[in-house]
């Protein structure tokens, strides 16, 4: 077994690598989660200056959940309005990443208290979309 640190956009993470000979493995391993492997230069940075998100969540709504952005993309549509009323499953709205078009959900029951970014809009990943009470 071999282990391997390695970076993807910024963020590092140890890995650990098997060679199996002959292509086939004896057998399969269960799935391991990605644990991201602190850097000094991270560590720096979080002390030094909040993160954006951060920065956003709080001029939210006070006590609600923000629905965040699971990927980079661009909000096409909102199926929602501000004070509608959703269940937990109900897609508020549209995003497309690659091409194509996702559908995000409401993470719990309750009433849309604000959409936080504008139809057109670019978002990156765990950017808040809509805050629900």
């Amino acid at each position: 077994m071999k282990r391997y640190r390695i970076t993807v956009n910024g963020q590092s993470y140890d890995v650990a690598v098997e060679e199996v000979a002959g292509g086939t493995a004896s057998h399969v391993p269960s799935p391991v989660a990605a644990v991201p492997a602190p850097t000094p230069a991270a560590a720096a940075e979080v002390s030094a200056a909040p993160a954006p998100a951060q920065a956003v969540v709080s001029a939210g709504v006070a006590g609600a959940t923000s629905v965040r952005a699971p990927m980079p993309g661009t909000v096409l549509s909102f199926k929602v309005s501000a004070g509608q009323q959703v269940k937990r499953g109900d897609v508020i709205l549209l995003l497309e990443a690659m091409k194509m078009e996702n559908e995000i959900v409401a993470a719990s029951d309750g009433t849309v208290a604000a959409l936080r970014v504008a139809a057109g809009a670019a978002v990156n990943t765990g950017d808040p979309l809509v805050d629900i009470v």
